[in-house]
């Protein structure tokens, strides 16, 4: 072979054989990223809603006090965290009051989940990258969200036994689930 003879690559185009992440397979054990917010936003706020409402009169000279605000500033401390998975932002201006850190926890996890791109979200990441999907520790700290809210009910339904109650009242902000496609309407 000359130095003027065209050379011939010997090895297939290796790039070929390298994964790209919108093409990658979802997972399905990690639900969509619409999902997560909607409950988030929705199922979640409307929860803490009930229980805040449940003891924002509470005196913290009650004995019940300490136990019932341990519970909600784990919340807090949860939903930072899902926060923090979503979006590494650092907020140095939290409200120390946790009838509003609590809230604004929640407009915050909510706000950095939906900063995520829904399309690749339920996907992993290419093999070659060795990094993971943000989809399931996303999902894990929805799920401790969730826990800390069932642990804080347990407290205030000591304050507040008819707080179930209230927790099974739809929520008003829940639409009513859509017909499907060809299926004969109920109205007149």
């Amino acid at each position: 072979m000359t130095a003027t003879e065209a050379t011939t690559d010997q090895h297939p185009d290796r790039s070929a054989h390298l994964e790209t992440w919108s093409a990658n397979e979802i997972m399905r054990h990690v639900p969509s990223l619409e999902w997560i917010i909607r409950k988030l936003d929705v199922d979640v706020r409307h929860r803490v809603d009930i229980l805040w409402a449940s003891v924002a009169d509470l005196p913290s000279a009650d004995p019940r006090y300490p136990a019932v605000e341990h519970e909600l500033q784990s919340l807090c401390r949860a939903l930072d965290r899902l926060a923090d998975l979503a979006k590494h932002i650092r907020n140095t201006h939290i409200p120390a009051d946790l009838g509003i850190h609590i809230p604004w926890a929640l407009n915050h996890a909510t706000s950095c989940l939906r900063t995520l791109d829904a399309s690749v979200f339920n996907r992993r990441y290419p093999v070659q990258t060795h990094d993971r999907s943000k989809a399931e520790p996303v999902y894990a700290g929805l799920l401790v969200v969730l826990q800390c809210v069932a642990k804080a009910t347990e407290k205030v339904s000591e304050v507040d036994p008819a707080v179930w109650e209230k927790l099974l009242s739809p929520s008003p902000l829940a639409p009513l689930p859509a017909l499907r496609e060809g299926t004969p309407s109920t109205a007149c």
